[in-house]
């Protein structure tokens, strides 16, 4: 498996990734994500922007994740521990349904701290629905700490808020 920057062309392929990450949450439960989110016009600025990178095996996309400086306007009351304001914020990381519990999801947010890193910055912030215990579990065993919750979209439940201190 590589991890790269995504470009125009694997949009198609991202969005059957989506499709497939959100039938697989249904399924389980998870009322997340949709048929409207993540959608094609979020996910075009998030390659226009240059921010969007694909963990892919076999020139299959099987995974993505979203990851820039752009935190939502709610994450701002929030006493967040790094205070420096050098930090990269995770946005949409999702794994095709056949590759869960293959560690795709860990190695994405493992890349994600080597970019950190590479930055000169100092944390990652993040976001996860209240519904989803299971990715709220896995950010705790990746060594994120809840910070607080969120109303972020209209007609959900909370959001909780996570922070992992790389330096």
């Amino acid at each position: 498996m590589i991890i790269r920057k995504a470009n125009k062309g694997d949009l198609e392929s991202i969005m059957k990734m989506y499709k497939s990450c959100v039938k697989g949450m249904i399924k389980n439960g998870i009322d997340q994500w949709d048929d409207t989110y993540p959608n094609e016009k979020i996910i075009n600025e998030d390659l226009s922007t240059g921010t969007y990178y694909v963990a892919e095996t076999d020139g299959t996309i099987i995974g993505g994740i979203n990851i820039d400086q752009n935190q939502d306007d709610t994450y701002l009351p929030l006493e967040w521990k790094d205070k420096s304001n050098a930090f990269l914020v995770v946005h949409r990381l999702g794994v095709k349904e056949e590759f869960w519990n293959k560690n795709i999801g860990k190695d994405l947010m493992l890349f994600t701290e080597s970019l950190v890193i590479k930055k000169g910055l100092d944390s990652i912030r993040l976001d996860t629905y209240s519904g989803n215990l299971k990715a709220m579990q896995f950010y705790i065993r990746l060594g994120y700490t809840e910070i607080g919750t969120i109303n972020l979209k209209i007609h959900k439940n909370k959001y909780h808020c996570f922070e992992k201190i790389i330096h």
